[in-house]
């Protein structure tokens, strides 16, 4: 594509001057007017054409650039012997350039995007950005070889020929995609949650889900990878989705307090269903259980409000506390084991 008609000797250097000249001019005036935007964006807080305005703030920095060398690479062209191959190779550039810099845009778009719906739900926004990745990552190699003029059907023959061999060779690696999938359709958990196996030695908190393994945080601060195969074969509990957390306990009243235990019952079942902190929509109760050995049993069973765990132990210890004053409150005490020894005088029989 001939920018120029034909140069003399001299004025063609100058030309590409003027050309390299203009474009840096443009590329200042760009990035400035991109500043200024994005600073009134950020007072606006209009969430998306922030995203927009940062996406395209370097890709058309380096499409002014690619323009403006390519048309200064024109005019130094059409001063060779032979500039039409020339002009088809700096014109099949061009064209990939622009490919790369459209592609460049669209990555960075879904950057920003991902790190604004992070605080929305940090699986989906990972899952759907690598997904998106890829899918662009595809779309950029196929269009930048078809407009090299590389005969698709053979890139597709080699594809799925490759796609067969390396599939045969890596069951495992297809295996973890798969649970990859499963895992951000079924959503058994997510980015931040406490789960735990009861079939593997599995507890901790989810930090990240990739396409092959999940990193799991234990509660001693160590890293663990879980292959996601694994979790389409074992059970996963979730104790982040709990609504409430359990109380439940045995208390021991002493045998010579008997007489006293329906009072000392009752007066418990009072406090559990007053105290603030306890559920009383959910199953709530305290009754005589069993003999024990040294004692009678009470069984406590109640539900506390939160499922904070340093705060329920906190509940806990204080329901167990005003347990142990009603029944001292009542004349009674806590049991320990204990045990009755009867010694007989042998003497006095004979």
């Amino acid at each position: 594509m001939q920018i120029f008609p034909q140069i003399d000797q001299f004025t063609w250097i100058v030309h590409i001057f003027i050309v390299v000249f203009v474009t840096t001019v443009v590329r200042f005036l760009q990035k400035r007017a991109f500043k200024k935007i994005l600073a009134r964006l950020a007072i606006k807080h209009n969430i998306w054409d922030e995203i927009i305005i940062y996406a395209l703030q370097k890709p058309v920095g380096l499409l002014i650039w690619l323009l403006g060398l390519s048309f200064a690479a024109n005019v130094a062209i059409l001063q060779a012997t032979n500039p039409v191959q020339l002009l088809e190779w700096l014109t099949s550039g061009r064209r990939v350039g622009i490919i790369i810099v459209a592609s460049w845009f669209v990555l960075r778009f879904i950057s920003r995007a991902e790190r604004n719906l992070t605080a929305v739900d940090k699986t989906t926004a990972s899952a759907i950005s690598r997904l998106l990745r890829i899918a662009i990552g595809i779309t950029t190699a196929l269009v930048m070889m078809q407009t090299l003029g590389i005969p698709m059907s053979g890139v597709l023959a080699l594809g799925g020929a490759g796609t067969f061999v390396v599939g045969m060779a890596s069951k495992d690696l297809m295996a973890n995609f798969f649970g990859a999938l499963v895992i951000h359709v079924e959503r058994p958990f997510v980015i931040g949650d406490w789960i735990r196996s009861p079939d593997r030695e599995i507890e901790g908190t989810v930090e990240y889900i990739g396409w092959r393994s999940t990193r799991i945080r234990c509660f001693s601060k160590r890293p663990l990878y879980v292959p996601n195969s694994v979790f389409n074969n074992i059970s996963i509990e979730n104790p982040s989705r709990m609504t409430n957390r359990q109380i439940k306990d045995i208390i021991g009243v002493r045998y010579k307090d008997a007489s006293k235990l329906p009072v000392i019952l009752a007066a418990i079942e009072t406090m559990l269903r007053e105290h603030p902190q306890l559920d009383t929509n959910q199953t709530t109760f305290v009754t005589f259980s069993r003999f024990g050995a040294s004692s009678l049993d009470c069984q406590i069973y109640c539900f506390t409000k939160t499922t904070q765990w340093v705060e329920y132990l906190r509940i806990q210890q204080d329901v167990f506390l005003k347990i142990l004053a009603i029944v001292q409150e009542h004349g009674g005490d806590a049991a320990f084991p204990t045990r009755t020894l009867e010694i007989t005088d042998y003497t006095n029989a004979s």
